[in-house]
């Protein structure tokens, strides 16, 4: 074993069947898992987050499930340092952690330990491109970032206001594009030995994947979900109903559309968020990409194979 706490991060696309590895992956190896997903850290929102059910866990410890109130922000500067504090404590019961969770940024974040250092921010500044977002709609804010950081602007959703606002302010406060810091931040070596693995399919069988778990999500109670999350005083501003499925749904229960078209939005959207993940984690260094036809799409081979690199590695006995 090398002095670097060991370190496994299981990743992938949405609805390409990450849950059910991981676990079969920490009770191999004696892990816990700490979830690097950003819907499943708020309780109340189970069904549209795909939640991990205390069944599925069968026993593994889960961290960062369920801690915050759907009211509560969450973002990456807040996931890291929740999950750095799990990851000691896991260290200390002499376990591995497997990071497991689709939140590109996140993994990233937790890795390479990466810098979130605040300048002081210039609250007449904020406010007044708040102002601007709810004067003349996020695309126009979106627009002001293309001019200063394209590479951020390609990176964040123009619907991500609160992100487009955070790149604007780092410009404006320090003449240098979020974008070129981030970089510089990603070049840092990781204080952990890992093995960085994406578990990925062929398109049109994620594809298929993603539309029936939607299907699903409605069978189970999506739209009772979202009614109670609202009667709980959730509106579509907070980050917690930014999620896929949610802010959809609210839509189709504020009437501004059918059921039938709220479904067909959540299919689309989250096809595309599937696209925009592999994207993320085909420019990551240092992944290693599992594509299940490569196994003959069977998941015990997938975890023969990780167990014997971790060996390899030296990561466990």
């Amino acid at each position: 074993m090398n002095n670097q706490p060991p370190l496994v991060i299981l990743t992938g696309p949405t609805a390409v069947g990450k849950t059910d590895l991981s676990i079969r992956l920490a009770k191999a190896i004696g892990g816990e898992i700490v979830s690097a997903d950003s819907m499943q850290v708020y309780r109340h929102m189970d069904i549209g987050s795909a939640k991990v059910t205390q069944e599925e866990m069968d026993g593994v410890p889960h961290h960062l499930i369920d801690v915050l109130d759907p009211t509560e922000d969450f973002n990456v500067v807040t996931f890291q340092a929740m999950a750095k504090e799990a990851l000691s404590g896991i260290y200390d019961r002499g376990h591995i952690p497997v990071v497991a969770g689709g939140t590109g940024f996140y993994i990233q974040a937790l890795l390479y330990d990466i810098d979130f250092t605040e300048h002081d921010s210039d609250m007449v500044l904020r406010q007044e491109l708040e102002t601007l977002a709810a004067e003349r709609g996020p695309e126009y804010l979106h627009a002001m970032l293309r001019e200063v950081d394209p590479v951020s602007a390609e990176a964040i959703h123009s619907n991500n206001i609160k992100r487009t606002i955070r790149a604007i302010e780092f410009y404006r406060q320090t003449g240098e594009p979020i974008s070129a810091h981030n970089e510089e931040q990603r070049e840092k070596e990781s204080p952990y030995s890992f093995l960085y693995y994406v578990l990925n399919t062929d398109r049109a069988t994620l594809y298929e994947r993603i539309d029936r778990r939607v299907d699903l999500m409605i069978e189970q109670g999506l739209l009772e979900e979202v009614r109670r999350l609202a009667a709980l005083g959730c509106t579509r501003q907070m980050v917690s109903m930014q999620g896929l499925g949610y802010k959809e749904i609210l839509a189709y229960l504020e009437g501004e559309y059918p059921l039938e078209e709220a479904i067909r939005i959540i299919k689309r959207d989250t096809r595309h968020f599937a696209k925009r993940q592999i994207t993320w984690f085909k420019r990551e260094r240092d992944v290693r990409w599992l594509n299940l036809p490569d196994f003959d799409n069977d998941r015990t081979k997938v975890l023969e194979f990780i167990l014997k690199e971790m060996k390899e590695k030296q990561m466990m006995q």
